[in-house]
């Protein structure tokens, strides 16, 4: 009996089975990874939460093979208009123009359901990967070894999952955090407002863009989202009780105050609180938290669920090669390292345009709109919303090298079977060295070669004209729009080394750099050991 308790049975164990939940688990279970996800609830939630997502969220979710779903789920984000109190645009955020850096559309709406049903049935696919439903965690103990979670069922009953590593992905009032002690940094944002998800039966009558009502007598938000359905979200005022504001006559009419409801058929609404905050930890031992679980974001920039997503792509492929041996344990610590700063730089940016959309002062807002007028008519104004999105600006990359911490980009390419395909669609997650021609990879030296064959990273060239083969453990690929050429000659570089992630490691020159690069990835990787 003691040896079978020595020996944890799953690789990761998974408490909360939301959109990130269900995307972490996707990755780890393609990965081969044995995995258990413990949820609270058998049924997918049906409450509004999240609508928009971004090119970064789109790219993990073709990394776990939903691409061809996604492309049928989504439609385009048109873009955004800010209204000021005369009624009048005051800012504006424009959808960004192709080619699109990522091989995505770079804003996108969908329906949640949809989505996290899609990943439900894709998780169900993998034997190794064990979902059990109707379960909470109700204690967690920790050893050198691995990682003890006691759940309870419905009935009372409990049993107990033994995995190397837990992560808590079980949302703002997470059991794993709480277990653990960990707090939350408040951010200083704190608002009621209520969400309102309507069908239309006339899809033409309303713009396709969004619009951010910045009226102090009652700021709003209204997002278009994919096919019939049609979003507003409205800020509750001062005195008004959350509880009495969500009853359906009041629905109705505060959403009257911006629309014609005729066409509308209300699907459902809830009463939200918008908060910022941070955990002050990110990780404890062999427990890792992440999503809402470690940080929450007021919705003004759409990127609370993108948070998460990005939270679930980093960790995951460091769990995978500190399980199979390829990297210390001290690897994980880069994970908090690299995506904290990251979330407080966005969630930073989400306040400044709560504030903006949210100013209850009269005289406040009528100074702000003749400020961003003003910006936007000098051209001051940033109109493209993923610029706001940062890179990483530490972690598990060459600081000095040129393009550390820049997502990579995603061509589409023609395979060597034929078709054209995004770039991933091709690649492993592994990392990649990818250079423009053959001759950087001749530049690898016999121990660098040797290092990456151990690593199972990939070697790929992208041209613009010739043959896509795959030879002598050589990816070749045509790109269609030149966007990888383009983007490699900016930034005068002839081989990048891409991260299973899809952020850059460094870029390189030269022979002697791009060896060193491969040399200090590796020294990287066992640092610790």
């Amino acid at each position: 009996m003691a040896s079978s308790i020595a020996t944890p049975i799953y690789d990761v164990a998974i408490v909360g089975l939301g959109p990130v939940g269900a995307i972490f688990a996707n990755l780890l279970a393609k990965a081969g990874l044995r995995i258990a996800v413990v949820e609270r609830v058998v049924d997918i939630y049906d409450k509004p939460r999240a609508i928009t997502l971004d090119h970064e969220a789109l790219r993990v979710l073709q990394a776990i093979g939903l691409g061809d779903f996604m492309e049928q789920a989504i439609a385009p984000h048109n873009g955004s208009h800010y209204l000021g109190v005369d009624g009048e645009i005051i800012k504006i955020f424009d959808p960004m123009p192709p080619p699109f850096p990522l091989g995505w559309i770079p804003n996108v709406t969908f329906v949640q359901p949809d989505v996290e049903q899609a990943l439900r049935d894709k998780l169900a696919e993998y034997p190794h990967a064990d979902v059990l439903l109707a379960a909470a965690g109700v204690a967690l103990q920790q050893d050198e070894n691995a990682v003890t979670l006691t759940a309870r069922r419905e009935s009372g009953e409990e049993f107990l999952i033994r995995a190397r590593y837990l992560v808590g992905c079980d949302g703002a009032n997470s059991f794993v955090r709480k277990r653990l002690g960990i707090g939350l940094e408040d951010l200083a944002f704190d608002e009621w407002w209520m969400v309102v998800d309507t069908l239309t039966s006339e899809p033409a009558k309303r713009p396709s863009r969004s619009f951010q009502y910045c009226w102090p007598s009652r700021p709003g938000t209204f997002v278009p989202g994919p096919r019939n359905l049609r979003r507003w979200e409205i800020k509750l005022l001062p005195g008004e009780d959350p509880d009495l504001a969500g009853v359906p006559d009041n629905v109705v009419k505060l959403l009257k105050g911006f629309t014609d409801i005729s066409d509308l058929t209300i699907w459902r609404s809830a009463v939200y609180r918008f908060h910022a905050l941070l955990g002050g930890r990110w990780r404890d031992r062999r427990v890792l938290l992440m999503g809402d679980a470690v940080h929450q974001t007021p919705p003004f920039l759409g990127q609370g669920l993108c948070a998460g997503i990005r939270d679930a792509v980093n960790l995951a492929w460091k769990l995978r090669l500190v399980l199979r041996g390829d990297a210390d344990d001290a690897l994980l610590d880069s994970y908090e390292i690299e995506r904290k700063p990251h979330v407080r730089a966005v969630v930073a940016s989400a306040k400044e345009f709560g504030k903006i959309i949210g100013e209850l002062d009269p005289e406040a807002a009528t100074e702000r709109d003749v400020r961003l007028r003003a910006d936007l008519k000098a051209g001051k104004a940033e109109t493209i919303r993923q610029k706001f999105i940062p890179d990483l600006v530490s972690g598990l990359i060459a600081r000095d090298a040129d393009l550390a911490g820049r997502l990579f980009v995603q061509p589409h390419v023609r395979a060597p079977d034929g078709r054209t395909c995004r770039l991933d669609d091709l690649l492993k997650p592994e990392f990649a060295i990818v250079a423009m021609a053959a001759e950087p990879m001749a530049w690898l030296s016999e121990t660098s070669c040797a290092a990456w064959r151990h690593l199972a990273g990939e070697r790929v060239v992208i041209t613009a004209s010739g043959e896509s083969t795959d030879a002598n453990g050589i990816l070749t690929v045509v790109e269609r729009d030149g966007l990888f050429a383009d983007w490699m000659r900016q930034h005068g570089a002839a081989a990048v080394i891409v991260r299973p992630d899809r952020y850059v490691f460094g870029a390189a020159g030269g022979a002697g750099e791009l060896n060193m690069l491969v040399e200090q990835l590796l020294q990287n990787l066992s640092a610790g050991r």
